[in-house]
């Protein structure tokens, strides 16, 4: 037997209520990147009258071919995807390994280290003190600077260890009757059991790592071959949102300058810099979700 179920009409508002209220949040999110895009591969010349919405009047690959000119975009791209794979995988292994070890009900120290790590969200030792530090410890023109000041964040180790709160903790005991050690357990028990938590924070540390610029302004803006992609793109919006168009000229070639406008190089280079994050978002939302909220609930 057939069994309709009516939607009460309060029900039925609050759907089209919903509904509506969300479409125009996807709208007004979508379509600044969509308008964007639209610039970016629109002729440059045609693109100085305006009106460019959602998609290119005269298509052209043209701005990202004369972007691929400028004198640093390869290395400071290069840079980038390799401090972003190295400090993401550091830091997911370092977050990871100081979870787990909050998370031993065995540890002793337990409250008192996780109360240092809550201060650290609070207070920290401002931009000069920062600097000194780094002076010191000579990470000052290296690559290292991007990675090893970030290593540890402490939103990221709760994070984790309120997942692994969640795990039963006698796995961890049966391990330990049969002879396994700590790292046994760490590495064959507790990181299998984190794939979702690891991969939301690892989205975390991505898109930092990623769109990071000032860290190469303040410590390597003086070694072109450590330079990133986000700090060039800095650059380029500076010289073009000063209105100074001679400044295309330093992409390389003082003729790019009579085939591009500014506001093009902005969209096509904003591009460049966004589509890596975007073709690895979907391959981790699953995960994403799954680690914020798992290790939230407790039986």
């Amino acid at each position: 037997m057939n069994v309709k179920l009516r939607t009460a009409p309060g029900d039925l508002i609050f759907n089209v209520f919903l509904y509506t209220f969300m479409l125009c949040i996807g709208i007004v999110t979508i379509y600044p990147f969509l308008n964007v895009l639209a610039i970016s591969l629109n002729d440059s010349i045609d693109t100085v009258r305006g009106g460019i919405y959602l998609r290119p009047r005269i298509f052209t690959l043209e701005n990202y071919k004369q972007i691929f000119m400028y004198n640093n975009l390869i290395i400071a791209f290069q840079n980038s995807v390799i401090r972003t794979l190295v400090g993401t995988l550091l830091g997911i292994f370092s977050s990871s390994m100081i979870a787990f070890v909050l998370s031993r009900k065995d540890f002793i120290a337990r409250k008192q280290v996780s109360l240092f790590f809550v201060l650290t969200l609070y207070f920290s030792g401002g931009l000069i003190p920062s600097y000194m530090l780094m002076r010191d410890l000579n990470l000052i023109n290296t690559f290292w600077v991007y990675v090893l000041p970030g290593l540890v964040n402490a939103w990221n180790v709760f994070v984790v260890r309120s997942y692994m709160d969640g795990l039963p903790y006698s796995l961890q005991e049966s391990a330990k009757l049969d002879g396994a050690s700590d790292l046994t357990i760490f590495f064959k028990i507790i990181l299998p059991l984190c794939k979702p938590v690891l991969a939301t924070i690892g989205l975390f540390i991505s898109v930092g790592q990623w769109n990071s610029w000032f860290d190469t302004y303040l410590y390597n803006s003086t070694e072109a071959h450590l330079t990133t992609l986000q700090y060039e793109l800095m650059k380029i919006l500076s010289n073009t949102q000063a209105g100074a168009s001679s400044d295309i000229s330093r992409l390389g070639d003082s003729s790019i300058s009579n085939k591009v406008s500014p506001e093009s190089i902005r969209a096509a280079i904003t591009i460049v810099a966004t589509l890596p994050i975007l073709l690895v978002y979907p391959f981790l939302q699953k995960y994403f979700v799954k680690g914020l909220t798992l290790g939230a609930v407790k039986s």
